[in-house]
């Protein structure tokens, strides 16, 4: 009896290239692809900035890495569901940022610059509830600084606990 030398289709080469081809648009789909954050506006410092809700494990480990291009008036809030001291890193992180810590009483506690692909660790001085990443730089233009108490963070934290319901 002849062997079947044929091949099945998983091992030809074009058959790698078609399960290849599924298996990334499976990805895509499911989740590999950036799954969009809620978004907020945050007055601070008569500015109002654009920002994105890192609330899950998930989102918080992502952060803003692998991004070119960040607007001035955008940034992205972290927050955690307890008072704990925190630190930032910046690897795979392509653009420079700089991260307000906030502590319960939504005042900062510090503030670091943090330069691209990193991994220096920034700390918060203090238990934070709260991290607020910006542009580099941007904390500075608008005269934020350690002690100041971010007024409108109560506000959006109202608006996302009513969202939640």
């Amino acid at each position: 009896m002849a062997e079947d030398r044929r091949q099945s289709p998983l091992v030809s080469w074009r058959g790698w290239t078609s399960a290849g081809v599924a298996v990334l648009l499976l990805w895509f789909t499911i989740g590999g692809a950036r799954a969009e954050l809620p978004t907020e506006e945050l007055r601070i410092a008569d500015q109002t900035l654009t920002v994105e809700i890192a609330a899950t494990p998930r989102a918080m480990a992502r952060g803003l890495m692998f991004r070119e291009h960040m607007p001035e008036s955008h940034g992205m809030l972290f927050v955690w569901p307890g008072d704990q001291v925190v630190a930032m890193w910046m690897k795979n992180t392509l653009i420079p940022l700089s991260v307000a810590f906030i502590d319960h009483d939504l005042r900062v506690l510090n503030i670091a610059d943090m330069e691209p692909r990193s991994l220096e660790l920034h700390p918060s001085r203090g238990p934070a509830r709260f991290a607020l990443e910006v542009n580099q730089g941007w904390f500075d233009r608008h005269g934020v600084e350690a002690g100041a108490r971010i007024e409108d963070l109560e506000r959006l934290l109202a608006d996302l606990a009513a969202g939640a319901d």
